[in-house]
């Protein structure tokens, strides 16, 4: 072919910045696998973007403006050779650890009794140095559980030690698929510190910044409008699917005369509303539909989620005598799910901590299928 000729077709895209967005993306919203990452990308970008994966995760890996948690958890995955591997297709996905915490939490029926729930909901809230939903996952398997860590942790920490039949309870981890932990009743060693009988102790005063950014976050993250505005006295605040759009798919309304505090009380109960799915789910599917359960469980899910993170921050609110009024029988309504809970308040906390990007909308595909920029 003439040299002149190969000027005709046009330049091949690079495709490296695409791929950084969406394994940017992706890592706002889970902790992939190196084949879930590579299989995202491929999906969402076509097979000649998976090649492209190496070099964004190892810039990212190194770029100061993410979490030094989110740049260990790449690092690993170069270094431990997972992702070259999952490039070669050497690697098939660990389903069985997805279906076997699945099951685990189906079997959590213990909490359909008020007092259980109130405990587990409780520990989610407490146990801050652990994600809720793994907070969950360590309640689910052990009910009696206090206080766990894992064997590195009880040694380096404490100079525990496992016992000869100590038996570990698995959550979910960031670097790995999962990650084992142990009860203070599987170790020994010396006594523990008293520090440790108060560990979900909080004192601390209030942070305006969590408020300021939970508002930024909605609006440029999931498209949430927030307006404070003045209320009647009997109503904190609402939320709503926004009819008049303007680029946002909800809208939450808190009433401006509530000091700062008590309106992100109120903005978490809103927004989990709307993660939990209880207004229906969006276009994107950014949240699930679940907007058919009963209403004492709508209410049940919203302020539980409230309470878990309000707690983990250090605020106090009414949440318990709220939760009572909608469990008369005192049976937690059987809509409720406390796998989303644990989610959704883990979301959310997410929100006033951290500086999250815009986020992309789903695409349409030529076929008409609509597929999604986000896992």
């Amino acid at each position: 072919m003439p040299a002149q000729m190969l000027l005709d077709f046009p330049p091949a895209e690079d495709l490296g910045p695409k791929v950084q967005n969406a394994v940017t993306t992706l890592l706002h919203t889970a902790r992939p696998s190196a084949k879930e990452l590579v299989d995202f990308i491929e999906a969402q970008l076509g097979l000649k973007a998976r090649w492209d994966v190496p070099a964004v995760v190892m810039a990212l890996s190194q770029n100061k403006d993410l979490t030094q948690d989110t740049r260990s958890f790449l690092g690993e995955m170069i270094e431990s050779g997972e992702l070259l591997k999952s490039l070669r297709g050497d690697v098939q996905r660990d389903t069985d650890t997805h279906t076997g915490i699945t099951e685990l939490l189906r079997q959590g029926k213990s909490y359909r009794d008020s007092g259980a729930f109130a405990e587990m909901i409780n520990f989610c809230a407490k146990f801050r140095e652990y994600a809720p939903f793994n907070n969950l996952l360590v309640k689910t398997q052990n009910p009696s559980c206090s206080y766990y860590a894992t064997q590195a942790h009880w040694r380096k920490a404490f100079n525990r030690t496992l016992k000869e039949d100590a038996r570990p309870m698995v959550i979910l981890a960031p670097r790995q698929p999962v990650l084992l932990v142990y009860d203070i009743d599987q170790t020994e060693g010396p006594l523990l510190p008293k520090e440790l009988e108060n560990f979900a102790k909080f004192d601390g005063e209030w942070n305006r910044d969590w408020l300021e950014r939970m508002v930024e976050n909605a609006a440029r993250h999931y498209r949430i409008r927030i307006n404070f505005k003045r209320l009647s006295s009997t109503n904190a605040g609402f939320a709503t699917i926004d009819r008049l759009q303007h680029g946002y798919k909800m809208r939450i309304v808190i009433h401006e005369e509530l000091d700062d505090p008590s309106r992100f009380g109120v903005l978490c109960h809103e927004l989990a509303h709307i993660f939990l799915g209880h207004l229906g789910n969006d276009a994107d599917h950014w949240w699930p539909n679940r907007w058919n359960i009963d209403q004492h469980s709508i209410e049940v899910e919203a302020e539980a989620t409230a309470f878990i993170v309000t707690w983990r921050l250090g605020l106090r609110g009414e949440s318990a005598a709220y939760v009572s009024r909608h469990m008369p029988n005192g049976e937690v309504p059987k809509g409720v799910s406390a796998d989303h809970i644990a989610k959704v308040a883990g979301r959310i906390e997410q929100m006033c901590r951290e500086h999250l990007p815009a986020r992309s909308p789903k695409k349409q595909s030529p076929h008409g299928a609509r597929k999604t920029s986000e896992a």
